[in-house]
């Protein structure tokens, strides 16, 4: 019952094991001669800043909610994993020799720093926050990602180098799944082509 990304990514593993088995002669046939992935290109889910600033500034009654908000607020602004911010600790917490505090943290979980709710508890609290806060799109845990990366990262000149950088990825290409050209951002670049070509014409 898996999505069809999720199968090509398994089939891919896969495909690495019987690539070996071939290259070892432990099987003769190639299982995947003539088949290609095709994966399908997936509609990412972001909120803009004027969404997050909605959920920040948002009261609720409801404790479990403003914990639930908080998690997600902090998510939305670092671009850490929801597995990531589940088991931050202190010590992921370093500050430089200019006092700037950094969050390095290697995938682990002890003393944890956050109360984080799980996974399906914090998507349905989510879903409550949209309501109230008056988003008609589909909050989750990994929507934090997705708009640390558009909204608050690119949207703000932040190259798409640094981005993934900082969101732990080892090539852009899986940077540009979460990257979107906004409209925002085009007419700020465009707006600096017309100073610079206003100046020289």
């Amino acid at each position: 019952e898996c999505q069809q990304n999720t199968v090509i990514r398994y089939m891919k593993c896969l495909k690495k094991i019987t690539n070996l088995a071939l290259a070892n002669e432990w099987i003769t046939k190639d299982p995947f001669i003539g088949i290609k992935f095709h994966e399908k290109e997936v509609i990412r889910e972001f909120l803009t800043l004027d969404e997050l600033h909605r959920i920040y500034n948002k009261e609720f009654s409801l404790d479990r909610i403003t914990v639930v908000r908080d998690v997600f607020i902090f998510a939305s602004f670092t671009g850490l994993a929801f597995s990531d911010v589940q088991q931050l600790s202190a010590e992921h917490i370093v500050q430089d020799n200019n006092g700037n505090y950094w969050i390095r943290k290697p995938r682990q979980k002890k003393n944890v720093l956050l109360p984080v709710p799980c996974n399906q508890k914090m998507n349905s609290y989510l879903k409550e926050i949209a309501d109230l806060c008056g988003i008609s799109k589909s909050l989750t845990t990994h929507v934090a990602r997705h708009s640390y990366a558009t909204s608050v990262c690119l949207a703000n000149g932040v190259s798409i180098e640094n981005v993934a950088k900082m969101l732990g990825h080892s090539n852009i290409k899986m940077t540009q799944h979460y990257a979107r050209v906004l409209d925002s951002s085009i007419l700020k670049d465009m707006m600096n082509v017309k100073s610079v070509l206003s100046k020289s014409l």
